[in-house]
């Protein structure tokens, strides 16, 4: 299974992401999504999930939720926007934790658990590179992968 994470849209889809994530299985997006049109578009390409980031709060993705749950080709996850909204308990609970927020990429093992930050792929903030990521679950074994946008 193919996973594209990405995060911090801030209501831009660049062309480039699209391309990026055709083929995936599935999408995560860490938050500050901007417009709903965004995850539609998302959707056009594979099944997304997506949580409300702090810039979120007007429209549809206003009610986004601020933790999303599951598992993907049977390795557990959690998802949320921050990085310190993370709760300890997760690291026991899920083998890969996501959020975005800071629109640094970020690959950090804390023993059998990854936490990934995928950085951002909107308009462009700070002195930041535009990155994404994906995450291949393939027989229980997680492979991250950050990708340049640009």
């Amino acid at each position: 299974m193919r996973i594209a994470v990405l995060s911090d849209t801030h209501g831009l889809l660049r062309p480039r992401v699209l391309e990026l994530v055709a083929g995936s299985d599935h999408i995560l997006h860490a938050g500050d999504v901007g417009k709903a049109e965004i995850l539609d578009q998302l959707r056009g390409v594979a099944p997304v999930q997506a949580v409300r980031g702090n810039t979120d709060v007007s429209g549809l993705v206003a009610g986004l939720p601020q933790v999303v749950a599951g598992e993907l080709a049977g390795v557990a996850f959690r998802m949320t926007h921050r990085r310190e909204d993370i709760d300890r308990k997760w690291s026991r609970e899920a083998r890969l934790i996501i959020f975005g927020h800071s629109h640094r990429p970020e690959l950090e093992w804390r023993g059998g658990c990854l936490l990934l930050n995928p950085g951002a792929v909107g308009a462009r903030r700070f002195t930041l590179p535009l990155t994404m990521a994906f995450v291949t679950v393939r027989d229980g074994r997680v492979v991250p992968e950050i990708v340049a946008v640009e």
